[in-house]
């Protein structure tokens, strides 16, 4: 596959795959998650591949959705004409992770907010700039976590803390990050992608151990992944149906506070 929206190199055994749509702050396209899931399964057939690490070209990490798409006119199509557009669309990206045996690090050098946090929660570790923020930000925009957030973040930070960002929406500054757990590491902004090379490096140990060990946790833990991306479909589909799903992306393209339903 030919990458346009990503680049994908590999040297002295790591893998960086980089989001490249920085006008958007790396907002998902189609292409995107297709090259996304495609480097990921590339990494994972490489034998010269130890490590792979994820970060963002520009400012952003991933800033999720296109909200002005999402805030464009038309009538979605029926239900049942999109009843696997999330697992033929962005849960490309969640499959593809889980079949990774490799250490896989999110380095997230700037905003990672609603699905772009979503996709740093999929990695098995998370370093962070010490100016990029985070924030499960969803339901600003009348949406719920769609990317199985609500199965990796409780996981990382407990079940409380988890609902607190998801239904505030709330962003929260590396030191945040750091203090609850959902990320290992901070380096700081002028030497953030060297740092974070460097810590992904220490994960090259004896490759069938290490890739055993990461298959035996996540079993322990996540017999139930795919049901939690069957049901975030289900539930991101009817939640479509929702006049906030509309209302929450126009005002904040036309930057105003949103007016909920309430139904």
């Amino acid at each position: 596959m030919e990458y346009k929206d990503i680049t994908y190199a590999v040297e002295d055994n790591l893998a960086v795959i980089t989001l490249n749509r920085p006008q958007t702050l790396n907002a998902f396209t189609p292409g995107l998650i297709d090259e996304w899931a495609d480097a990921l399964q590339k990494s994972q057939a490489d034998p010269k591949v130890r490590v792979v690490m994820v970060t963002g070209a520009g400012r952003g990490f991933c800033s999720g959705m296109d909200v002005r798409g999402a805030a464009g006119g038309g009538e979605p199509q029926p239900l049942y004409m999109r009843r696997n557009y999330m697992k033929l669309g962005v849960h490309k990206v969640c499959r593809a992770a889980e079949h990774l045996d490799k250490p896989y690090i999110a380095a997230i050098n700037g905003p990672a907010a609603g699905a772009g946090m979503d996709m740093a929660s999929m990695a098995d570790i998370r370093v962070i700039s010490n100016t990029a923020r985070v924030g499960m930000t969803y339901i600003r925009m009348g949406l719920l976590p769609g990317d199985a957030g609500c199965y990796f973040l409780p996981r990382i930070i407990g079940a409380a803390k988890a609902l607190e960002m998801i239904w505030t929406g709330r962003m929260i500054d590396a030191d945040e990050a750091l203090r609850i757990g959902y990320v290992s590491a901070i380096f700081p902004e002028a030497e953030f992608l060297t740092k974070a090379r460097e810590y992904c490096r220490q994960f090259m140990q004896a490759a069938v151990a290490t890739q055993y060990a990461k298959r035996m946790v996540w079993r322990g833990i996540d017999l139930f992944r795919n049901i939690n991306l069957e049901m975030a479909e289900m539930a991101m589909l009817i939640n479509s149906t929702s006049p906030d799903t509309r209302e929450g992306p126009r005002a904040w393209v036309e930057k105003r506070e949103p007016k909920w339903s309430g139904e």
